[in-house]
């Protein structure tokens, strides 16, 4: 049967692959620029916003875990220390502990599910949440523990959203590109 015009164009899957640079360099760009929403979007008296880089750092280490090492709490931590208004090194501390979590978990649960994946992060983030108070409080703030619930509250029920973002994210990440040589 010949091809007409009407016809829809063939793709062809020979010679395509996805760009090795944005393959690579996506999760880091997504974490950094979701630890600068926080201070975009309000300027509170009180933390209301959830920590949108920890979240995305959470939900690539559980969507791809070998994609991003185990290091990479440190820099991507230390970049979310200097924008977050945390005491310095915080950030890099519990965000390298979390990576460490999510690796033995990794390592120890063969299967996983949505409610699984879910759970453990509700875990780290509440963690997350309340050791950046204590540390905070270490630091001389003074913050007494319910001031940060409705934070926590925000953070568990947007978790599934950042999920999916991170999804779509990898989606786009893995598209295959016309390769030229």
């Amino acid at each position: 049967m010949p091809i007409t015009r009407s016809d829809p164009p063939v793709r062809r899957r020979i010679n395509r692959a996805p760009s090795p640079l944005l393959a690579h360099s996506l999760p880091w760009l997504t974490i950094l620029l979701g630890s600068l929403v926080p201070g975009w979007l309000l300027i509170a008296s009180a933390p209301v916003l959830p920590p949108v880089g920890f979240l995305l750092f959470i939900a690539w280490r559980q969507l791809r875990p070998g994609l991003l090492p185990i290091w990479s709490g440190l820099p991507l931590g230390l970049f979310d220390d200097l924008y977050s208004g945390q005491p310095f090194g915080s950030a890099v501390l519990l965000w390298s502990l979390a990576a460490i979590v999510l690796e033995f978990v990794e390592a120890r649960v063969p299967w996983r599910n949505f409610l699984t994946e879910w759970l453990l992060a509700i875990g780290l983030i509440v963690t997350y949440i309340v050791l950046c108070l204590g540390l905070n409080n270490l630091a001389g703030a003074g913050a007494p523990l319910r001031i940060i619930l409705p934070q926590i509250v925000i953070s568990i029920l947007s978790y599934p959203l950042v999920g999916r973002f991170v999804a779509v994210v990898d989606r786009i990440r893995l598209t295959p590109i016309v390769v030229l040589r």
